[in-house]
């Protein structure tokens, strides 16, 4: 036993007695659309639209959805590499929502991003050694040992070798890249790494890989993980809970094993039913129907009123316009955004398709 767990029961506690590491909370980023002779604001492309989520320390939660939801704004808000239209964001209990470049510095050591494109987010003109230790330089830490030594650490750390410290990016492949930034993210033993879509850029291959070497780094370095992706397979994998974003909106928060087997609102039951299953036998087994969604996605620029599903539900009714659902917490310990949620009284076996649907592609 550790001196931690004999102390105290607060190295016990469960997750929900803590305070959360990461607290969000209405959160919204709306872009401006400008026009006529005085670029006077013409309405707003609601990207991200008023959500709420927290991220325990040591948890890994997973954010899917569909291109253009929101996800990738929700991570830049969260790292604070734009700046949010309202709501808050606190990390470790600290309100940082709006802190200045100059406050915001000290607080770059505990919060760090890895980008979705290896290619782009290296800049072509410097080595390796260079784009590794850039987070010492702007920091002004020295480790002890030297730069030099800690990154080609950091490089045999990641799976690469000490000796790729003078090379540049254009000599290494797309996963050998995406290695290069996780190496930068950790430099400073960040608590909390916010990857937005790490592995979509990769080979299916090499996406294992890099997915393990994430694993494995979470368990070394106790990190703490926000994973936006839209595979799904691949949420699975590394998530311990997993939000569902539509249109702007958070409409499902669960543990992974939960969700994945029993999905309540029925956006969420409609992606899981768009993964695929290798083995028809299975797959008949399972009972789970392909659901063929009708419609496109709603523009960000005018939602639907009420909630913003409704238009491709098959649940939808008159309540569903008038009044948006909140985020509530069901029995099953689900967070959902719908009036009628998957698996309550008086819905069951709703999830079957009309013939005439035609099918949307959920980006799972």
């Amino acid at each position: 036993m550790t001196d931690t767990q004999a102390a105290g029961t607060t190295a016990t506690a469960p997750a929900a007695d803590r305070e959360p590491l990461l607290k969000v909370t209405g959160l919204t980023r709306h872009f401006p659309i400008r026009g006529g002779l005085l670029q006077r604001q013409t309405g707003a492309v609601r990207a991200v639209d008023g959500i709420d989520f927290t991220v325990n320390a040591g948890e890994t939660l997973g954010v899917v959805g569909e291109s253009g939801c929101g996800k990738s704004t929700m991570g830049r808000l969260v790292t604070r590499l734009d700046e949010p239209t309202g709501g808050t964001v606190e990390f470790e209990g600290t309100d940082i929502t709006h802190l200045g470049v100059g406050a915001m510095r000290p607080l770059r050591r505990d919060i760090q991003m890895i980008f979705q494109d290896p290619y782009s987010s290296l800049n072509p003109r410097h080595t390796v050694g260079t784009i590794v230790s850039a987070p010492f330089k702007l920091q002004n830490a020295t480790p002890e040992g030297g730069i030099k030594k800690a990154v080609q650490d950091l490089l045999e750390l990641c799976g690469l070798s000490p000796e790729h410290y003078n090379r540049y990016p254009h000599e290494f492949s797309g996963g050998q890249r995406q290695r290069i930034g996780i190496a930068r993210a950790l430099a400073l033993r960040p608590k909390m790494i916010v990857a937005d879509e790490p592995v979509s850029a990769l080979d299916v291959s090499i996406q294992a890989q890099v997915v393990n070497l994430l694993d494995d780094l979470q368990k070394e370095l106790g990190l703490t993980y926000l994973i936006i992706a839209h595979d799904l397979s691949v949420v699975r994998h590394v998530s311990d809970r997993v939000a569902v974003m539509y249109l702007g909106k958070i409409v499902e928060i669960a543990d992974r094993d939960s969700l994945y087997r029993n999905p309540r609102h029925p956006y969420t039951t409609a992606l899981m039913s768009a993964v695929p299953v290798p083995d028809p036998r299975r797959r008949q087994r399972s009972g789970r129907e392909r659901i063929l969604l009708k419609g496109d996605v709603p523009s960000p620029i005018n939602p639907p009123s009420g909630c913003r599903f409704r238009t491709r539900c098959w649940k939808a009714q008159d309540v569903c316009a008038s009044q948006e659902p909140p985020l509530a917490t069901l029995a099953t310990g689900h967070q959902v955004a719908c009036h009628f949620p998957e698996g309550t009284e008086g819905n069951e076996g709703n999830g079957r398709r009309s013939p005439e649907s035609t099918e949307a592609e959920p980006a799972a």
